[in-house]
């Protein structure tokens, strides 16, 4: 059987083709019809403005009223006193204001009598003698003194039961005076537990009388400090 129609006259080949292009054309048409915008060109414009001169404000010059400055004061009249030569002048004495150096010494000395005041144990002229101390020589009396010190500690010391319970330990410092008359006052402790400062009072309370502390030879107020320490073993 023979084709009536010729292949290359086949309108259907391209069909395919054809639609895509019109269908781009119809999108891109249907785009930029909605991407389209207008504007009022009557509503923008550029007015000039008109400023008057109404603004300018003319200030009147005024004067200044000078007032003219108050006349000087009169000159007081000078007085002349006339003494006459048989009258007696009483002169005015000058005492001088130095002081001489016996008065120095005198009132320093004063000073020191009055002066009360406590000197630390590490400056002191003559230290606390410590009972048993008294034959040693001076250079060695600090020394001693410590030593008399650490042996009383060592033999009242007793640690507190609740203490030891408690597991509590530390170091507890404590601070006391020893008067003009040997005696041991200010007794003050800190330490970790109230029961450990509580025992370091006590042992220091013990502490018998002392020979007093001298400086420039007069009986002086030492106060002396030390720590007690309390180890579980």
């Amino acid at each position: 059987m023979q084709l009536k129609k010729n292949p290359n006259a086949d309108l259907r080949k391209k069909s395919s083709l054809y639609f895509a292009i019109g269908l781009c054309a119809v999108l891109f048409i249907a785009w930029q019809s909605i991407e389209w915008k207008t504007y009022d060109k009557s509503r923008y414009g550029y007015e000039a403005l008109d400023v008057d001169d109404d603004d300018d404000e003319l200030v009147p010059i005024t004067e200044q009223i000078k007032t003219p400055p108050p006349p000087p004061p009169p000159p007081a009249p000078e007085i002349i006193e006339v003494v006459e030569d048989e009258e007696e002048v009483e002169e005015t004495v000058i005492e001088s204001t130095e002081t001489t150096q016996e008065e120095i010494i005198e009132e320093v000395e004063v000073l020191e009598e009055d002066l009360d005041v406590d000197v630390p144990f590490a400056i002191i002229e003559d230290v606390p003698l410590f009972p048993g101390c008294e034959r040693v020589k001076k250079s060695e009396r600090r020394q001693c003194f410590q030593e008399k010190i650490q042996r009383h500690i060592a033999k009242n010391f007793h640690y507190p039961e609740i203490a030891q319970e408690m597991g509590v330990q530390g170091r507890v410092y404590v601070q006391f005076v020893i008067d003009k008359d040997g005696s041991i006052t200010g007794i003050r402790t800190r330490g970790p537990d109230k029961n450990l400062e509580k025992e370091a009072n006590r042992i220091i309370s013990k502490l018998p009388t002392m020979t007093p502390g001298k400086q420039r030879g007069r009986p002086v107020r030492v106060p002396f400090s030390i720590p007690i320490t309390f180890r579980l073993q």
